[in-house]
């Protein structure tokens, strides 16, 4: 009997949500109440930016969060795991949503000075790797930015484009995060879930 849990273990698709210090992680409980919908096709973990936590309650969440300091705890000597590489390993995709403007520009200029940042700097490239943008609308309108996400679209990385909406600092405009269900939808598009 336990050989097939294991077995159906095996055949889940494995997803790494990656969360940076945006105001849109307040939704990160949202988007992964929708993947444990699927919770016969996927297992999920998040990845979370120290400023990311100031947005939701991690210990709430039904998966497990793994942060900075989980990757200095976890290793003590030579021998030991890395664990940004046994996560990249893990994992089927990895979607960064929100991605804010500082993490954008960090891996736009290939900086990984956090458990995130390594492990996209780490990323398999024959691994779907999607970013969802979230960020104040002139932040969003700065020419940087274009720059930045093309660098990440050269990576062969996909953006789930933001959108318009009233944004939490009160400005109106494109910045927004995308819906969760069109996130959702990204995923299982491409662990072909749908």
């Amino acid at each position: 009997m336990s050989g097939g849990t294991e077995q159906q273990q095996d055949q889940k698709k494995r997803v790494i949500v990656g969360c940076t210090g945006s105001v849109a992680s307040i939704k990160i409980p949202f988007l992964i109440q929708e993947l444990n919908n699927l919770n016969d096709r996927v297992e999920v973990k998040v990845v979370a930016t120290d400023h990311a936590l100031h947005f939701f309650n991690k210990d709430s969440l039904p998966v497990p969060v793994l942060t900075d300091s989980h990757e200095w705890e976890m290793w003590k000597s030579v021998q030991d795991p890395v664990l940004h590489i046994e996560l990249r390993r893990w994992a089927d995709i990895l979607v960064i949503a929100p991605v804010d403007c500082n993490t954008l520009a960090k891996i736009a200029n290939g900086l990984c000075d956090n458990l995130l940042t390594c492990i996209v700097r780490a990323w398999d490239l024959n691994k779907p790797l999607y970013f969802a943008p979230a960020m104040n609308t002139y932040m969003w309108e700065h020419p940087i930015t274009a720059q930045q996400i093309g660098t990440l679209k050269n990576y062969g990385y996909k953006e789930i484009p933001c959108i318009e909406k009233k944004l939490a600092c009160g400005d109106t405009g494109f910045g927004a995060m995308a819906e969760v269900s069109t996130i959702v939808g990204c995923i299982k598009d491409a662990l072909d879930l749908t």
